[in-house]
């Protein structure tokens, strides 16, 4: 009878059903990915602290460090090696179609034993950083279509909680789950944090995942697509990135602007749709109206003309590097020195670029393999996609170097490759923007 059905689903043009249980560990394997995207893309380290988690401070157990997405990415990478009977399938599997990720994996892996090495702090950055990006791809190889379809649906939905998560925190003046340090928040910070903590990262996985959208990524339905790009850019305001709003604007209006000239060239426009732009646009201008008497573009302005002494800062990091002697900068600089140049020069909210605080840091050899690294590993999971990912591609690597991005502790890069990895898998037809 079980065969009788799935002939007859195949008839239909479905996809035979799997039963017994086979069919039972496949559907609960897919609620763990689910459950560990939803941990990935939506736990911060400010919500972990409200759990009782001190996941971005220095005091607390060794254990609390490492993010909770992480733990899970290991325990379903070894439930694959086990799964598969003999553990050196999926390892060749990975070796074969995605080296640059095994790459990273392996970078983050020798990061952490520099560290370690040169008695430094931040063990668990590498493992967070590289190692979590690295097993993305590797995870989501051989996942089949529903789940991925799941998985989109998770990133979507999260994302659009952390909008208007954003937008409450902005209208209440209240940050439900800021970046903390050991408890402490920066009471000065007043940009909104939303579920993913940091506000410049906050800005820079929103950035991208708008282009991604603009440029036809994922399943959603133009009406959709739409009020989701006109939420996500409002909320980007409210993170308080100049760099990521300046960048959205600049390349998403120049697909906007190719778009137009390629309808007007000789695209068809449906009835429907020319009557809801021309609604829509008569509306803009009391949308503008009533968002400027509210103080909302005040916040934008705000960071514009008062950047906090970010562009200082990104002046004195440089004569840092004038203090260090280049043999030194090679293997990587004492640590004490590090710290004692940042505070005479007052950058210890950090150094506002991924690439140098990494040399600054780990030295130009490593710093050297981990861009190698990342750029391939960026490229191979571009190829894995669809067309259309290069533009949040390149928004990523310009806003990831506008403050510490890949630098410290954080989850960002492997963020960045599930968007990618769902929102543009292969064979899907492109959706309008």
């Amino acid at each position: 009878m079980s065969t009788a059905r799935q002939s007859a689903s195949a008839a239909r043009g479905g996809a035979p059903t799997r039963a017994g249980p086979a069919g039972v560990v496949a559907r609960a394997e897919s609620l763990v990915f689910v459950a560990w995207a939803v941990i990935l893309v939506g736990v911060s380290g400010g919500l972990l602290w409200a759990l009782g988690l001190n996941y971005d401070g220095l005091s607390g157990s060794a254990a609390s460090k490492i993010h909770p997405s992480t733990y899970l990415a290991v325990a379903l990478a070894g439930w694959t090696l086990l799964r598969a009977g003999n553990p050196v399938i999926p390892v060749a599997q990975a070796l074969n179609r995605r080296p640059a990720s095994v790459l990273v994996t392996v970078c983050g892996v020798l990061l952490l034993a520099l560290i370690a090495a040169r008695g430094g702090t931040g063990l668990a950055g590498a493992i967070d950083t590289f190692v979590l990006a690295g097993l993305v791809p590797i995870l989501l190889l051989n996942r089949d279509a529903a789940t991925l379809a799941r998985l989109e649906t998770v990133f979507h939905l999260v994302l659009l909680a952390n909008a208007a998560l954003g937008l409450f925190e902005f209208a209440s003046g209240q940050r439900l789950f800021p970046f903390r340090m050991d408890g402490m928040a920066f009471e000065t910070d007043t940009r909104s944090a939303a579920l993913q903590g940091h506000p410049l990262g906050n800005a820079t996985l929103t950035a991208c995942y708008i282009l991604a959208l603009a440029t036809g990524g994922g399943r959603l339905g133009p009406a959709l697509r739409a009020g989701m790009i006109a939420l996500q850019l409002v909320a980007l305001v409210t993170f308080g990135g100049r760099s990521a709003t300046v960048t959205t604007l600049v390349l998403g209006g120049g697909v906007g602007m190719f778009a137009l000239a390629g309808l007007l060239r000789g695209g068809r426009v449906p009835l429907i749709g020319a009557a809801c732009a021309c609604f829509a646009l008569t509306l803009v201008p009391v949308a503008l109206a009533l968002l400027a008497a509210i103080g909302f573009f005040d916040t934008l302005l705000s960071r514009f003309v008062s950047d906090g002494g970010s562009a200082k800062a990104r002046v004195d990091m440089l004569a840092v590097f004038d203090a260090i002697p280049f043999r030194d900068l090679l293997l990587g600089p004492d640590l004490a020195q590090v710290t004692t140049l940042r505070r005479i020069y007052g950058l210890e909210w950090g150094i506002e670029n991924s690439i140098l605080s990494d040399v600054l840091y780990h030295g130009i050899l490593m710093t050297t393999l981990l861009v190698v690294a990342v750029g391939l590993y960026l490229a191979e999971i571009a190829r894995a996609c669809r067309r259309g990912v290069w533009l949040p591609i390149l928004s990523f690597v310009i806003l990831v170097n506008t403050f510490e991005g890949l630098a410290g502790k954080t989850t960002l890069l492997a963020k960045f490759a599930l968007m990618l990895i769902v929102l543009y898998p292969p064979g899907r037809v492109r959706q309008p923007a």
